[in-house]
């Protein structure tokens, strides 16, 4: 099953183009949505998931037509958004438990197996009678994937899920995608390059609401082979390297301003080569759409 996205286009009644043609076909697995803040990823992920209707375009998962049979997406669809809000005095079990009947899970007994399997998936079985109120970010993001996993989803949506986390929240948040996208679509959209690195087979660079790259992440890297050169200069001196080198990200380190560039040869005048990395194709990527991306 694929999910697959045509000429998808969507602006706001202020002028903002948030969507501008976008056209996507994402296999099963993971697949990364990398932008920037602001760059449309959400206005996508609302609109995969019926929340928003677009101006144009087409979306199918299989062989459901999402935008005319809204109803049948929701019943194989998981998602956790950026921001969700908890009753925070209802425990994770009761809340899971309601969720579930929401989802049409009437069966009091298979209430309760659902609730139990997808809590010790999650690595919650042990907080269950705890408020969610009193969990962690982390925690609460593993109840979020937790209720987005009810009714086994076919097409799961994660929008910036590792926002917030600490290093440790994140590996087990890495570890818990990686296991659930074996068997699932999902799309995990987020501006953090690592969270791509990591889990993603293959992902799309959007900025600006176009899409402006699709590929897997070795295969983007090799595309900058031997065209990123780097060189540390006076931070005064920043504005006349913008002017008359392709920088694509600066980074202050120990009080001296490291450049990164990205030149077809040599650029001569002391820079040299750097192995490229995914960072630096996604700062190539948008550096057509904002001024300077600063690490």
């Amino acid at each position: 099953m694929e999910l697959i996205i045509n000429n998808l286009s969507k602006t706001y009644a202020n002028g903002v183009k948030a969507l501008n043609n976008v056209s996507l076909t994402i296999p099963q697995g993971m697949f990364g949505l990398l932008g920037p803040n602001g760059a449309g990823k959400s206005s996508l992920m609302r609109t995969i998931a019926t929340l928003q209707e677009p101006d144009s375009g087409s979306i199918h998962l299989g062989d459901i037509d999402v935008l005319r049979d809204q109803e049948s997406l929701r019943k194989v669809l998981g998602y956790l958004p950026q921001e969700f809000g908890v009753y925070p005095r209802v425990s994770a079990a009761m809340m899971l438990d309601h969720i579930a009947q929401l989802k049409g899970l009437s069966n009091r007994n298979q209430r309760k197996e659902t609730v139990e399997a997808l809590l010790q998936k999650v690595n919650l079985w042990k907080e269950r009678k705890r408020n969610l109120g009193s969990f962690s970010g982390g925690m609460k993001q593993r109840f979020g994937i937790a209720q987005a996993l009810v009714g086994n989803p076919q097409l799961l949506i994660v929008d910036e899920p590792t926002a917030g986390l600490d290093p440790a929240e994140r590996n087990r948040f890495y570890n818990l995608l990686s296991e659930i996208g074996e068997s699932t679509i999902i799309i995990l959209s987020t501006h953090i390059v690592e969270d791509v690195k990591t889990l993603c087979k293959q992902f799309a660079i959007i900025c600006g609401g176009e899409v402006m790259a699709v590929s897997t992440p070795q295969e983007a890297v090799n595309w900058l082979s031997n065209k990123v050169w780097s060189k540390s200069i006076p931070k005064v001196e920043i504005e006349e390297y913008r002017n008359n080198y392709h920088v694509i990200a600066t980074q202050l380190a120990e009080g001296r301003l490291f450049i990164r560039v990205i030149a077809d040869s040599d650029p001569g005048n002391g820079f040299s080569p750097a192995a490229p990395t995914l960072e630096d194709v996604y700062f190539n990527a948008i550096s057509t759409k904002m001024d300077l991306v600063t690490l």
